[in-house]
């Protein structure tokens, strides 16, 4: 940097004053360097001027404790992203004061889980989880405001500009079940691979939460309400039954199967002459309808078949007369 070599190890980075002017969103550097002294009393990291001071080098403090150091110098081909940072930490820096814009970010960033089998959720996407010992990611906007130091408001406003800018799905559910975040672009910054498609519906379902049945549905008109361009109500048949879920209802919830199956690269759920047959297993119990579903292809092709277990939603907490929750929606051939 200005023609003078300078060596730095794991842990070390050296820019420039106004670079950091830049990042911090500051508009005088001695603003910029108070933040480092900030840092440096924290004991989170040591740094120096150099170059008259124009050039900053610092060192995360405990760096190789926290992340793996090569024991040769290698340059690091990442040069956009995000670098590992130890999470008791993260919980220090939010819980200082109010948190930025770019405080929630990394915030979210540093929290996302992807693929973990104790997370629910997580499977379909990096899902933003704060590791509280349940495997749920669900979380609230009161929670999150508490985290930030923000009203529920100011985090409504600031995760609907995410979401707006592309940074986020952000997936509310009604009542008081709360949200789930995920991140968009996450795979690719992080470890360069593919990013995926995040789908509400599919959510809907692995979180194991309700469907809405519109009010006063009748088999007549349940075709007129179907969520799904292809699948009709001709194309589905629901065997005799003494299950509590009405017929029509459970129509209703097929055509939202059958939808997130297509999303999922079914063929067979996006062909208008595909059938759909809905047999129970078990009689209504109290609390869970268990159904076999068989998707039959019209063309001899291999035919599908699922388990769907159902459970009708406590109708005083909505104000809708039918509520139906898929629970499970296992997979054959």
């Amino acid at each position: 940097m200005e023609h003078i070599t300078y060596t730095i190890g794991p842990g070390e980075w050296i820019c420039t004053v106004t670079d950091l002017q830049e990042w911090f969103r500051c508009r005088f550097q001695h603003q910029a360097l108070s933040i480092l002294r900030f840092f440096e009393e924290q004991n989170y990291i040591t740094y120096s001027l150099l170059g008259k001071n124009r050039l900053v080098k610092f060192k995360i403090s405990d760096w190789p404790k926290d992340n793996t150091v090569l024991e040769y110098n290698y340059p690091c081909k990442k040069d956009t992203g995000f670098f590992f940072f130890q999470i008791a930490k993260v919980h220090e820096l939010i819980g200082i004061g109010k948190c930025s814009e770019m405080d929630v970010i990394l915030d979210l960033w540093i929290h996302a889980v992807y693929n973990d089998s104790s997370v629910l959720g997580s499977d379909s996407g990096p899902i933003v989880y704060y590791r509280d010992n349940t495997g749920n990611p669900l979380t609230s906007f009161n929670e999150l405001g508490e985290r930030w130091s923000l009203s529920k408001a100011s985090v409504s406003r600031l995760l609907k500009k995410l979401e707006e800018k592309e940074y986020i799905t952000l997936i509310s559910f009604t009542g008081k079940h709360g949200s789930v975040i995920y991140l968009n672009n996450y795979l690719s910054v992080m470890f360069n691979i593919s990013d995926v498609m995040i789908d509400k519906e599919e959510i809907a379902m692995k979180m194991q939460l309700p469907i809405h049945v519109p009010e006063e549905i009748t088999i007549e008109d349940s075709a007129s309400v179907s969520v799904s361009e292809t699948v009709t109500d001709s194309q589905i048949t629901v065997t005799k039954n003494d299950s509590c879920v009405p017929d029509s209802h459970m129509k209703f919830i097929v055509q939202k199967v059958a939808e997130l199956l297509d999303s999922q690269g079914i063929p067979c759920c996006h062909c208008s002459k595909t059938r759909y047959i809905l047999s129970p297993l078990s009689a209504c119990k109290d609390i869970f309808n268990t159904f076999t579903l068989n998707i039959i292809c019209p063309y001899g092709n291999a035919a599908y078949r699922f388990e769907l277990s159902v459970s009708p939603g406590d109708e005083s907490a909505q104000k809708m007369p039918a509520v139906a929750e898929p629970s499970a929606l296992k997979g054959g051939e």
